[in-house]
């Protein structure tokens, strides 16, 4: 094959055979697609269509099945508003997806319109690219051409055959030096330090200072303690050589926190180190000629070098020991203000200042910054007195150790300090100045002076507090510090260790002036005993501590930093919950701190409160901090109380415990409250006010000492008494030393609140007593001996004195007194439990009444809830569950019980003394008799008001004393027989009879009303009988009493009626009811008529019935005692029963006859 003109590649295509070839004259006009595929694809920030449906589609469904999960679980509303939410938000990203299809339309064309626009850039670049390559070519050929030929040299090394003209700087810097030996290095060393060593002994002026000096290495150390190690060394060997500065080393040491230190280093390094060595340089080279080949400074015009004057020499050490010793000071004193400016950034930048001077010689601190307090609308001024701004300054000054001394005294030798501006003396010993002077004078020789002197330098520390800082004038001499004590030590340098000395110091100050207000101030009565208020060190700080209770205590202290007074509490009440409460009195003691020792005092006296209410949260008491007394009624519980605690005796709402407390301890109080509703907030009055002894009443276990003095004042009457029966504690206990001020313990609390209860309850007994002017006297009761007392639970119950009232004296005018003993008890109950308080009042009677009855079970019964019977001891107790009103209660069970005693006693009595065999007592509980008066016929008597002015009610019930039945009881079922032996008529006759038993004494009413039961019993029973008969006969009969002698059968026509009358002698009159039993018999009757047919009317032949029924009972010689009248028949009760039956059958026939009764049904 033949191969190209040009070869087988042009511009790296290769020859071969392509279908350009086929076109005419070598053109191809390529079509649309082929450009389109020779375009790069570009597809950057472009993603599939499909990608985002499928993803959209998923995230959609997604929350859809979530939403079916939660969804049950919500409420109907919140089901809606989520599902609402949800479509919502749906919608619109279906909306977006939406308006991206639309615009995927257009895909095609922006992806082409991509494409061309990265061709175009393509080709852009490529041009670029070829512009640089042509101007890279440019540039790099021109430093390529030639130099024109050097002929000089050219001639110069054909005829000599070395270089002549070639520059020394040339040969310096390529042809180097012979290097010298090890030997000649020594030598050269050893050679300097010998003209080091004879300059320094025989003419140079070394302050004393610096009298401690090395050679060594070619050069000279200068070390001065606490300020620097310098190296220096001669320039050379000649007279006049100077100085130059080769090394210098600090010695000091930077204490306390080391961070940031880096930037301090001993050993100056980089732009430090020049800046001193070219100082120090110039201060050597003062007076010497500057060298030869120095190269002047272009457009600038060099100053003349200064010229010693005549008759002085230079001292070139004495100006450098000045500059470096300014130097080590100065150094020293920035590292202290950088450690100031860290403690800023650390939290401090609030509370201290710092600030330096212009010259850099003086830092001041200030520490305890006070931010003005500015009055806000709305709120509380600010407290008049003005504090100030700060609590004290630190500053430190780099001053002249000694002042200059005068003209008149200078010597010689110190003439050019004081020509010198600033100079001043050092302040040496006086063997230090004797060898200065010598060494002047062997050097000098008469020369002149010095140039220059040395320049002694100091540390001045200053400490000024600040007068009235956090409101108190502390002592001078306890804010005074030692120059030691204040003294910067190089060794270690801690501006915050100095600080925190000299804070300590103040705190340590103003914390005594404090301690000196509470102990020897207004407030010593609080915190005057040894040991009250102490300083100690907390957490390595100085504190207050400051005993407020117990064991609570408070500690004050000054926060380093803030200058901000802070109490903390360490006693057991130490919580969470306390923190707030002393971050807000701290708060408002910083803004016046004059206020510290007020605020300790309320402080102290708010843990007491808290500590007594406790326990008596503890124990379940309500307790009050205040209640509204006025400012008079208050001063009613002494001028030392400072505090009070209110605990309201549950059983009595009007009466308090009073816990006083004064400066030294509590006192305790008894009250009793008046509360006046008509007033705006209720306010109240003391009534009475009692003061207890503690120590008689918790026993030999002393809890609070007593006040000397104190006397004991009887509650109620608010007058003082003798020691008692109340006052049984330990004599003599006034000399013992006191236990720990306002140490309260609970059991303490418990009994005196029990004490105040039974003291209330007591007083209540005894102002009930003295308004009946009943006497009373104190006994300790013995309580195995009363059964109600078997409960009792309070330690104190047995040492509370009861009660003891004559019977004549509380029983007086009360029905049977002569039944009581002497001596009645009178005993509250439940004042040391939460039960409602009770009163329990024993009686003796003086004879034993044996119980009996379903109740008499046993020696002691219980008949009711108020009565205790001890059949045994024949002891009755009365219990009142109002304390208020014991007495009437007991005076009104009592005329109960008493009148229930008399009656059995009689009763019992009556089968002998009335021989009255069949009358038997069949019960008695003290509640009530139920005794036999004929037969099986009994009745049951109790009273109630027996305190009413009309004597008290009796109630009787009458029954029969028959055995139940266990047959039908229906009346229409039974026998005649059998139903009048289940029923008392008397029943019906009881609101007649139950009077007479208030009808003159009880034991002689109580007779009338059995001869009364008897001599009725056979009336009652006769008439009981005809009503019975004439209801199974279906007949209109009807029986009822009148009066308690005086009964009536009232026939069916309501106009006929028989009247039963006992008359006296025992006697029982039948008569007919129209006819009065006092009317006279010369009356005419008059005739019935409409106007008196409401009257009863004559019955009909009545006197011939009357004659004939009595004919009939003298035939059958059921007996003798009747007499016939002509208006009835007078007869004995043994022979009622004959006489009413004939009497009545003849009556009924005559009046049946007439058409007056007429027969009914037999109503069931």
């Amino acid at each position: 094959m033949d191969q190209p003109v040009n070869g087988p590649l042009v511009n790296g295509n290769s020859h071969s055979h392509t279908p350009f070839d086929d076109i005419p004259n070598g053109l191809h006009e390529p079509t649309i697609e082929e450009l389109e595929r020779e375009l790069p694809a570009v597809h950057d920030g472009q993603i599939p269509l499909g990608d985002l449906v499928s993803r959209t589609v998923q995230a959609i469904y997604a929350e859809l099945t979530e939403l079916a999960e939660t969804m049950p679980s919500m409420s109907d509303p919140q089901r809606k508003r989520v599902l609402a939410d949800w479509v919502v938000k749906t919608k619109k990203q279906v909306v977006k997806l939406y308006a991206v299809v639309k615009w995927a339309r257009d895909a095609g064309v922006v992806q082409k319109a991509m494409n061309v626009t990265a061709f175009l850039m393509d080709q852009n670049r490529q041009f670029e690219d070829a512009i640089h390559g042509l101007t890279y070519a440019k540039e790099s050929l021109d430093p390529a051409r030639l130099r024109n030929h050097d002929l000089l040299t050219s001639l110069d090394v054909l005829t000599t055959g070395s270089y002549r003209r070639l520059p020394t700087g040339i040969k310096k810097s390529v042809v180097p030096p012979t290097p010298l030996t090890d030997k000649e290095v020594s030598k050269a060393l050893s050679d300097m330090e010998d003209v080091i060593r004879y300059r320094l002994r025989m003419n140079e002026i070394i302050p004393c200072e610096m009298a401690n000096y090395r050679i060594a290495d070619g050069r000279v150390h200068f070390v001065v303690p606490k300020l620097f190690e310098a190296s220096m060394c001669l320039k050379g060997a000649q007279k006049d050589e100077g100085w130059f500065f080769v090394d210098i080393e600090f010695l000091f040491t930077v204490g306390g926190d080391p961070t940031g230190m880096q930037d301090f280093p001993r050993h100056p390094t980089g732009v430090l180190r020049r800046h001193i060595a070219d100082e120090a340089d110039n201060r050597l080279a003062f007076y010497l000629p500057p060298p030869p080949n120095q190269i002047p400074l272009p457009e600038s015009e060099t100053p003349p070098r200064p010229q010693l004057p005549e008759g002085v020499v230079d001292a070139p050490l004495v100006r450098l020991f000045n500059f470096l010793q300014m130097m080590s000071m100065s150094y020293q004193l920035e590292i202290l203000w950088y450690q100031a400016e860290r403690l800023r950034s650390l939290g401090w930048a609030d509370y201290l200042a710092v600030d330096m001077s212009n010259d850099r010689k003086t830092l001041t601190i200030s520490y305890w910054i006070r931010k003005q307090l500015q009055h806000i609308p709305g709120r509380p001024p600010p407290p008049r007195t003005k504090l100030p701004p700060l609590g004290g300054t630190l500053t430190i000054s780099i001053i002249p150790s000694q002042p200059s001394p005068p003209q008149s005294r200078l010597s010689a030798t110190s003439l050019a300090s004081v020509a010198l501006p600033g100079g001043h003396a050092p302040h040496r010993k006086p063997k230090d100045r004797v060898l200065m002077e010598l060494q002047e004078r062997a050097k000098l020789a008469g020369k002149g002076r010095p140039s220059d002197e040395v320049e002694g330098m100091k540390f001045d520390v200053k400490w000024e507090p600040q007068r009235g800082a956090l409101g108190v004038v502390i002592n001078p001499e306890d804010v005074k510090l030692t120059k030691a004590e204040l003294a910067i030590q190089s060794d270690d340098l801690d501006i915050e260790a100095l600080l925190k000395k000299v804070i300590s110091r103040h705190t340590k100050a103003i914390l005594n002036v404090f301690q000196l207000q509470l102990q020897r101030g207004s407030y010593r009565n609080a915190f005057g005993a040894p040991g009250e208020v102490t300083l100690v060190t907390d957490e390595g700080s100085l504190a207050l501590r400051a005993h407020l209770c117990a064991d609570e205590v408070v500690v004050i202290t000054i926060e380093p930093r803030t200058g901000r007074l802070s109490l903390r509490d360490t006693g057991d009440l130490a919580a969470a919950g306390r923190g707030p409460k002393f971050t807000i009195i701290s708060d408002r003691i910083n803004e016046n701190p004059v206020l510290l020792p007020d605020a300790l005092v309320r402080l102290r006296f708010n843990t007491i409160l808290d500590l007594a209410e406790q326990k008596a949260n503890y124990l379940g008491l309500q307790s009050f901090r205040g209640r509204n007394f006025r400012r008079e009624e208050m001063a009613k519980l002494g001028p030392a109380a400072r505090a009070t605690l209110y605990i309201q005796l549950s059983n009595f709402p009007s009466h308090y415990l009073v816990l006083v407390i004064t400066d030294e301890d509590f006192r305790y109080a008894l009250i009793s409250v008046k509360v006046h509703a008509d007033t705006m907030y209720a306010e109240m009055t003391m009534e009475d006010i009692g003061w207890l002894d503690v120590q008689r009443i918790h026993g030999q276990g002393v809890v609070v000492k007593p006040r000397p003095g104190m006397e004991t004042v009887e509650v109620g009457t608010g007058q003082k008494r003798k020691r008692g029966l109340f006052d049984e504690g330990k004599r003599g206990m006034e000399h013992e030393p006191p236990s720990s001020s306002f140490r309260l313990e609970t059991q303490v609390l418990r009994e005196l609140y029990a004490y105040c209860c039974a003291r209330v309850a007591y007083t209540k007994v005894e102002q009930q007593l003295k308004s009946r002017g009943i006497p009373y006297q104190h006994f300790n009761p013995s309580v195995g001996s009363l059964p109600e007392l078997a409960h009792i639970h309070s330690s104190l119950a047995r040492s509370i004195p009861a009660l003891c009232v004559q019977s004549s004296d509380i029983l007086s005018g009360a029905p049977a007194a002569e039944a009581a003993m002497p001596n009645i008890r009178v005993i509250p109950l439940n004042w040391w439990s939460d039960q409602k308080a009770q009163v329990v009042t024993c009686v003796k009677l003086k004879y034993v009444q044996q119980p009996v009855g379903k109740r008499a079970g046993g020696a002691v019964i219980r008949p009711s809830k108020r009565i205790i019977y001890d059949a045994k001891e024949a002891v009755v107790t009365f219990l009142s569950e109002d304390v208020d009103k014991c007495v009437d209660e007991f005076l009104e069970e009592w005329a109960r019980v008493s009148k229930m005693v008399v009656i059995a006693r009689e009763v019992a009595q009556m089968a002998t003394e009335k021989r009255w065999k069949d009358v038997r007592l069949l019960s008695f509980d003290l509640q009530t008799v139920e005794f036999a008066y004929v037969g099986d016929y009994t009745v049951s008597i109790t009273c109630t008001d027996q305190l009413s002015p009309t004597g008290g009610t009796y109630e009787l019930s009458f029954s029969r004393a028959t055995e139940e039945s266990a047959m039908d009881t229906r009346e229409e079922s039974q026998d005649i027989n059998q139903i009048l032996a289940e029923y008392n008529p008397h029943e019906d006759v009881e609101p007649f009879i139950r009077h007479i038993l208030r009808q003159g004494k009880l034991s002689q009413s109580l007779h009338k009303l059995v001869a009364l039961l008897r001599d009725t019993l056979p009336i009652v029973a006769e008439l009981e009988y005809i009503r019975v008969s004439a209801g199974r006969a279906g007949e209109s009969i009807d029986t009822f009493a009148k009066t308690a002698g005086w009964f009536r059968i009232l026939f069916g026509d309501l106009r006929h009626a028989l009247d039963f009358r006992l008359l006296s002698g025992n006697r029982v009159f039948i008569l007919d009811a129209s006819n009065s039993l006092f009317q006279p018999e010369d009356r005419p009757t008059a005739a019935p008529t409409r106007d008196n047919s409401v009257v009863l009317q004559p019955i009909p032949n009545f006197r011939s019935i009357v004659q004939a029924a009595c004919k009939d009972v003298v035939a059958q010689h059921i007996g003798r005692k009747i007499a016939p009248v002509d208006i009835g028949i007078m007869c004995d009760p043994s022979t009622v029963r004959a006489v009413t039956r004939a009497l009545y059958e003849r009556v009924r026939r005559c009046l049946k006859e007439t058409g007056s009764i007429s027969y009914g049904s037999v109503v069931a």
